[in-house]
Order: structure tokens, then C-alpha cells, then sequence
């Protein structure tokens, strides 16, 4: 593990108050917060893109060159992931400062680690129990996700469409002057920190450590992920959801509408070189909240039959004030890959669903100690069917030997 465990168990349990939804209020009760050479891509990327600082006296290898109106936005991916910017970028002089070259090589140690507790193991855990899967999954649907590409598309690197939500705003490509600021590597390090150790981020401590050095958003992090993972940003534009859930171009000198979802949309090209489509959007799925702007969810409608990934979720899609968004999940997935702070288990019908348990259940950590499931502990004692292996952490119980996932597969014809 990244820590040791005596430090661990000082830690406390507001510290694991995150996911990329959290409650904001009583009042309102809204939320706050080639396949198996491709999947051998995403798993070898993060230790085929190590920065000069690992790979001193080596001969780097050529990495494709981004189309010229997106060139800065793949420099500024590498910078801010501890890698070496393109040749002729306007970074190269920062990237060799003394600042920048020990944020490389930190970075390059922990994505190292990562790549050993988790990307590897989640890799071959996937390739063998979501084969199937990946083979019926051109869209993930990941609701409550903040700006963690990097779990969803470890999970799922063949898919061809990401669509992401949660209420960080969506931030936009940062600016050279937010590059040269002092702070900007501590911040960006701290706020890697919890997403690289315990698999999520600490939402509220990730907002004010990027809003202090004027990384806005969900965006700079997502570009980090993408380049960390192997994959070429060849575009970026921000979006909006009409009313009717419909896709638009947000044009930045007009005033913002009221009404529309902010978006963005981000453009890759694969390990494999098949391109991928990243969306996120910055919206507030409860009920309350859907009411009034129901783009969101007319969106992933018509996104055609969809595997939902949720993980880290604050148990929300538990609650009641949650039930659009629940609803439209179990509606239009044909799978569901969560862990246990997803849908509760009493919402799936009987019948209509056949589930693979993975790792182990036993308790939420006390902090979500009311979510508690005891059928999932009758399903996790079944010595008929006996829940398999998980060889990685995931999710707020973290640790491999405590951590749970679920595959849900649809048995049913999909709902209209």
C-alpha cells in the first residue's frame, strides 16, 4: 500500500467525504458533488510515458505529433502530468526548471505505483471478467464521476464514447500564466494524491486546491488523465445540453444561457489509434434539480443501450431524491458495473437481472454507515455461488482485501 497502515488508521473519516457528488444541504437535498492488444495498451501506458526525469540517457520514444490547433492543449496534458512537452512547445522552458523536473520525477514514482496496485491488476481483471462486456460497451454512461477518466477508462479502454457527470464545473485549458504560478505542481500533486492512493478524490479538497491556482474545473485533470493513460488529444471544444438534451456548441463570447448544461467534449486518439470521445458535464442529478433542467438525462437517452459504470458515489442512486437518475440507469443499461455505494439493491427487479459479486462486503465505512446492505451480505455468504476475486482496491472501502464490485447484466429486453 501507499501509506502505511498505522498512518491510515489516523486518518479521518471526513477525509473519505468525496466522489465527484456530494451532498450539499438537508433543505434541498440535492447532490453536491484488436482488444486485448488495446487493452494491453492502456495498462502499459502509464509506464511507456515516463517524463526525462526517469528516462535520463535512454532513447525517448517519438510520440505522434497533435494537429496544429491542438498542440498546446496535448503540451499542457503532459505538462501538468509530469511529462515532457512536445519539442517545439512554448512549455519546454518551464518544463526545465528545477520546480518542474522534481514534480516529473515524483510523478513518475507514483504513477509507477499505481500502474503495480492498480492499473495491471484492474487490466487483467477486466480482460477476463468483462470481455464480454467490452464487446457490447461503445458507450459508458459514469454519473457522479468528477473528472476521473482515469478509472473509467482503464476499466473500459475499447469503448468509443465516455459521458461523465458531477458537479465540478467544467474548468477550461489552462493558460501559461497559470502554468508559471509557484503553486500550481503542489496543488496539482495534492490533488492526485487520493485519486492515486485510494482510487477517488476528495472532491472538497481537490475544488480548493485547483481554484487557487486558477485550474477552474474538471478539465485540466481530465487532459492529465488522458495523457497519463497513452492517449492524444486531438481536440477540445466546450459544449452545452439544451433544453431538450440536445448538443450544442457553447460560444464563449456570448453570455452563458441559464437554462443549458455546461459541457465540454474531448477528443482521443487511442494506444490502439481509434479515436474515443470524452463528454463531461457539469450537472446536479438529483430530483429536485432534474426537475427543472432535465437535459442531462434526455441526453444519455438517446445515447442508445449503455454499460453504467459507478463507483465512489456517495450512495446516492440509495436515496429517494435520486430516482430519475436511478431509474433512467436500470431503463437503458444493458450493464452495471458499481461498487456498493451505487444503486441499492433493493431497486433492481427480481428477474429482470443476473449479478456477479466480486471482492468482499461487509460494511460502508461509518461515514455512510446507514447504507448498509444486508442483501448484498446474504449474496456475499452464498456458498452455492460464491463471489470471485478482486485483486485491486476500489471504491471507499480501498483496501484489495475490503473492496466490492458488482456486474449486473440486463436478462430483459431493454424499456423503451
Amino acid at each position: 500500500m501507499l501509506l502505511r497502515t498505522a498512518a491510515l488508521r489516523l486518518l479521518p473519516a471526513a477525509l473519505l467525504l468525496l466522489s465527484a457528488c456530494t451532498e450539499s444541504n438537508k433543505k434541498t437535498e440535492t447532490a453536491t458533488s484488436g482488444k486485448e492488444e488495446t487493452m494491453a495498451g492502456t495498462a502499459n501506458a502509464i509506464d511507456s510515458t515516463k517524463s526525462p526525469a526517469a528516462t535520463s540517457g535512454k532513447t525517448a520514444t517519438p510520440k505522434p505529433t497533435a494537429a496544429p490547433d491542438t498542440a498546446y492543449s496535448q503540451d499542457v496534458a503532459m505538462f501538468l502530468g509530469g511529462l515532457q512537452p512536445s519539442q517545439h512547445s512554448d512549455l519546454t522552458s518551464l518544463a526545465a526548471t528545477p520546480a518542474w523536473q522534481a514534480f516529473a520525477k515524483d510523478q513518475d514514482k507514483s504513477w509507477e505505483k499505481y500502474r503495480a496496485t492498480h492499473t495491471t491488476r484492474m487490466t487483467q481483471w477486466a480482460n477476463a471478467e468483462l470481455d464480454s462486456v467490452h464487446a457490447s460497451s461503445p458507450t459508458i454512461f459514469y454519473p457522479f464521476s468528477g473528472p476521473d477518466f482515469l478509472n473509467v477508462v482503464t476499466m473500459f479502454p475499447t469503448s468509443q464514447t465516455y459521458v461523465l457527470m458531477g458537479l465540478e464545473p467544467v474548468g477550461s485549458i489552462p493558460a501559461r500564466a497559470s502554468l508559471e504560478k509557484p503553486k500550481l505542481l503542489p496543488a496539482v500533486k495534492t490533488s492526485l494524491w487520493s485519486v492515486l492512493n485510494f482510487s477517488f478524490f476528495r472532491t472538497n479538497d481537490m475544488a480548493v486546491d485547483l481554484k487557487s491556482v486558477e485550474l477552474d474545473g474538471a478539465l485540466p485533470l481530465m487532459m492529465l488523465f488522458a495523457a497519463r493513460t497513452g492517449n492524444q488529444i486531438t481536440a477540445i471544444r466546450h459544449v452545452q445540453l439544451d433544453a431538450t438534451g440536445q448538443l450544442q456548441p457553447a460560444d464563449s463570447s456570448q453570455t452563458p444561457d441559464p437554462k443549458a448544461i455546461p459541457g465540454v467534449e474531448m477528443k482521443l486518439r487511442g494506444a490502439d489509434g481509434l479515436p474515443k470521445t470524452v463528454y463531461y458535464f457539469s450537472a446536479d442529478l438529483s430530483d429536485w434539480k432534474l426537475t427543472a433542467k432535465s437535459a442531462p438525462l434526455e441526453f444519455v437517452r438517446h445515447l442508445g443501450p449503455l454499460t453504467t459504470y459507478v463507483k465512489s458515489a456517495t450512495y446516492l442512486m440509495h436515496k429517494s431524491y435520486f430516482n430519475k437518475v436511478r431509474r433512467t440507469v436500470l431503463r437503458r443499461s444493458r450493464y452495471i458495473l458499481q461498487d456498493d455505494s451505487g444503486i441499492a439493491m433493493k431497486y433492481f427487479q427480481k428477474g429482470a437481472w443476473q449479478f456477479n459479486y466480486y471482492g468482499t462486503y461487509r460494511r460502508p465505512i461509518n461515514l455512510f454507515a446507514k447504507q448498509y446492505q444486508p442483501e448484498l451480505t446474504a449474496a456475499y455468504r452464498d456458498t452455492v455461488n460464491k463471489p470471485k476475486p478482486l485483486p485491486f482496491g476500489t471504491g471507499y472501502n480501498w483496501r484489495q482485501t475490503d473492496s466490492n464490485l458488482l456486474l449486473a447484466k440486463r436478462l430483459v429486453p431493454l424499456a423503451d
